[in-house]
């Protein structure tokens, strides 16, 4: 451990431990009779107004892993990095008026999980089980992944080794335990402020030291002029610009699939709350752009990613941009923004996975009969279990190939879109059709990602995400999204499946939801008993 990073140390662990004592705190806060029910627990009571949903949500979208990995690709590749950003502005309008009839229908029924409903929507545990498998499967590697950020900024302070991750992780294991959804909620003050301060501060200051913008754009593009690479640049070409567009409309279809981001969004305790936060969530869009523009900053800073194992790692760029141009009790500052960006998210997805395990496999198949509170410490001790496998995967696995599931990830849930999400707007598709679609979605999605290589990184099989076209006997060198590819394999089958049940007539199952369900609002005297009924 280097003592050149003395005072950023002493910083990080400050405000580590501040917030980690606000986690343990929560517990306290609007505290209820008792916590041992899932919507007290997993859900903050399903109470939460708009601007703590605001920062809930905010925060359990813009992780430590958007803070370092999306200008760690700017840096990389150029403008493809910037795919983020339009993505994370059409999502909003997308999901609009689908969200505000999740949580009409899910505070109807006391719906805890997107399964929940898929399993009432469509009365079948078996699709409900494909969905809460999804889900937790396409958590795991996202989890990981937000200690890809708090690594990248101990390899930055000079400490190596695991165990300040694995520390990190306990603390943070300990008071979600304890408090639930509450802890995330109330830490997000705290992450949120820090991250418009860093982030404001960097493009004001950073810039002034390097010449001005149009330096640092005139630099990056020298760079990537000098590459053999003619897809990089500051500016898309003719082979990515389809790929571009398909990755963010493919991200944007798939952000409030995640099993977390809906448990954000049931918390809400109003439709009103949930539409007044899909329209001022895009405010996060402009800190995100401004956070991608530092990957060229640290172009023209000459940052210089730390090498482990033989291998640059390019997620250190922000954290070593940081250490060159700020002081170093602002350095600090900044790296517990992104240290504090882990803990918020990471709590979150760990409640969603035990909540999905908790109500979709052990209430369904192991005991139908289990008691709210026998639930809710399954699923506080499943969510001890998922960061214990987070962390594993961290230690295990390359952390690149680990950044590769994430992509992958992605591709996977997408497949839960027809049965939630137009789930929600119609009940035409037959159930058997939604499991077939699901499964060839899948088959499709892993086959042509496993068709993908990556030369740079010497990896024949799960290069990336973009898919050729010239692969499907297109002449074209085009590529696309392998998510979009896949959702429309699951698409074409579902509705073609459907088709045939029905003209066969094969049974289909019960909808346990009724039209005015998806309509109901705080204070309608149906929303009232939360139990998730046995009917569905």
């Amino acid at each position: 451990m280097s003592t050149d990073h003395l005072t950023e140390m002493i910083v990080f662990a400050a405000l580590f431990l501040l917030v980690s004592g606000m986690g343990f705190v929560a517990a306290r806060w609007r505290r209820p009779e008792t916590m041992d029910s899932l919507d007290e627990w997993g859900l903050g009571g399903r109470n939460f107004g708009s601007w703590i949903t605001w920062f809930l949500i905010g925060g359990d979208l813009y992780t430590a892993y958007t803070f370092v990995a999306v200008p760690a690709l700017v840096f990389g590749a150029g403008a493809m990095g910037f795919y983020a950003v339009p993505y994370t502005i059409v999502v909003y309008p997308l999901v609009f008026l689908v969200l505000i009839r999740l949580w009409s229908v899910s505070h109807v029924h006391g719906f805890v999980t997107p399964a929940d409903f898929v399993r009432a929507r469509f009365g079948s545990p078996t699709l409900a089980l494909a969905v809460a498998i999804t889900g937790i499967v396409a958590t795991m590697p996202y989890i990981a992944l937000q200690l890809v950020g708090i690594e990248a900024v101990l390899k930055a302070m000079g400490v190596n080794g695991h165990l300040p991750i694995i520390i990190a992780f306990a603390i943070l294991a300990a008071y979600t335990y304890q408090s639930g959804l509450r802890a995330p909620a109330l830490i997000a003050f705290v992450k949120d402020v820090l991250i418009y301060l860093v982030i404001i501060v960097a493009v004001l200051y950073i810039p002034s030291k390097l010449g001005g913008w149009g330096n640092i754009f005139d630099t990056a593009q020298a760079k990537f002029d000098a590459t053999p690479k003619t897809s990089d640049g500051v500016l898309l070409d003719g082979s990515n610009q389809l790929n571009y567009a398909m990755l963010a409309l493919g991200s944007a279809l798939a952000l409030f699939l995640y099993p977390h981001s809906i448990t954000g969004v049931l918390a809400g305790k109003s439709r009103n709350v949930i539409k007044r936060n899909m329209a001022a969530l895009p405010a996060y869009s402009l800190v995100l752009g401004l956070i991608a523009l530092l990957g060229f900053m640290a172009i023209t800073a000459g940052v210089q990613p730390i090498v482990t194992d033989g291998k640059p790692d390019t997620n250190t760029v922000v954290p070593l941009l940081f250490d060159q141009m700020f002081p170093s009790w602002f350095t600090g500052v900044a790296y517990a923004a992104i240290g504090i960006g882990a803990l918020v998210p990471a709590a979150i997805m760990s409640i969603a996975a035990a909540n999905l395990f908790t109500r979709n496999i052990y209430k369904e198949y192991l005991r139908k009969d289990a008691t709210e509170k026998q639930q809710a410490t399954v699923s506080k001790l499943v969510s001890l279990v998922v960061k214990v496998g987070a962390v594993a995967c961290i230690l295990l696995l390359d952390p690149e190939f680990s950044i590769d599931l994430q992509l992958i990830g992605g591709v996977i849930i997408l497949q839960t879109l027809p049965a939630v999400a137009l789930g929600l707007v119609t009940r035409w598709f037959h159930r058997g059709a939604l499991v077939a679609g699901w499964a060839a979605g899948l088959l499709a999605g892993l086959w042509m990602l496993y068709q993908i290589p990556n030369p740079d990184k010497g990896k024949e099989h799960f290069g990336g995400s973009a898919y050729n076209l010239g692969e499907l006997g297109l002449d074209t060198k085009m590529t696309v999204y392998v998510g979009i590819l896949a959702l429309a394999v699951n698409l074409l089958v579902a509705i073609v499946g459907t088709v045939v049940c029905r003209v066969a007539k094969v049974a289909d199952g019960v909808d346990a939801t009724q039209g005015s369900d998806y309509l109901a609002d705080e204070g309608d005297p149906r929303v009232k008993d939360l139990e998730l009924t046995g009917s569905t």
